[in-house]
Formats: structure tokens, sequence, C-alpha cells
């Protein structure tokens, strides 16, 4: 599976690209919104992990442009942790929200959550689908 990240501060970026390799994502890591919709042009990614105070381009205004042309996942990963600003974020079209600070385990669960529903509902994995149907029919 390969995400992208958009986090604009590099230590927290160098370590959270280390923590999802480890555990098999491949990672491309950008630190604002402008390259990210750059990234997001020239290739395919199964998610998108974007914190919101980047400079230029915020990530709500990044992920408002990735919604006018993909479905991918979205996890809004920020500081901003008042119940008005997650309202705010998925309103832009996010799909997950998590407040700094945060485990690395919570994030790695959201972010495995975000792809298996996505490849369930776009069909990209009958194997995941057969084994849930059982769940989604009732």
């Amino acid at each position: 599976m390969r995400l992208l990240l958009a986090e604009d501060e590099k230590a927290l970026s160098k370590a959270l690209t280390a923590i999802l390799e480890r555990n098999n994502y491949s990672v491309d890591a950008v630190y604002d919104g402008q390259s990210a919709l750059e990234y997001l042009e020239t290739d395919n990614y199964d998610g998108v992990i974007l914190d919101i105070m980047m400079p230029g381009m915020s990530g709500l205004r990044t992920c408002e442009e990735i919604r006018k042309v993909s479905n991918v996942p979205v996890l809004f990963l920020t500081a901003k942790a008042q119940e008005s600003d997650k309202l705010i974020g998925l309103m832009a079209g996010g799909d997950d929200y998590l407040a700094k600070p945060f485990s690395y385990a919570e994030l790695l669960g959201r972010v495995k959550a975000l792809l298996r529903r996505y490849n369930i509902y776009r069909g990209r994995n009958n194997e995941v689908r057969e084994e849930a149907e059982p769940y989604l029919r009732r």
C-alpha cells in the first residue's frame, strides 16, 4: 500500500515514515500542501495523511483540492483538537481525524481501517470483501 504523508514538522515526518514503512507501507513524504497535490497528480496512492497547519496551502485546502479529483482516503493528523476543528476537517473531505499527540498504535489502526474500508467499497480487494460480506449483509 502506498501512502502520501504531508507533514511540515520534518522530525515528525521522518518518524512517521519510519513507523509506516516498518509496517509494510510505502511512504512518500512532503512538507506542504502544494507538493502533496503535485505528487497526487503524478502517482497513485492508497491513502493520504495530512497535517492541517502547513505553510502555504493548509491541509484543509489541500483536501478540498484532492476531493475535486480523487476519492483517496484522507486522514487528518493535527494539533487542532477541538470538536469544531474536527468537524471542519471532515466537512473539507477528510475521512478521519487524529489529534496530536497520538499513539503510533492508534495511527496505524486508523490507517489500516481507512484502507480496508476503501478497498472493500471500491471492490479492489475481492478477498477482503468476501471475508467481510457476512458482516455487511446484517
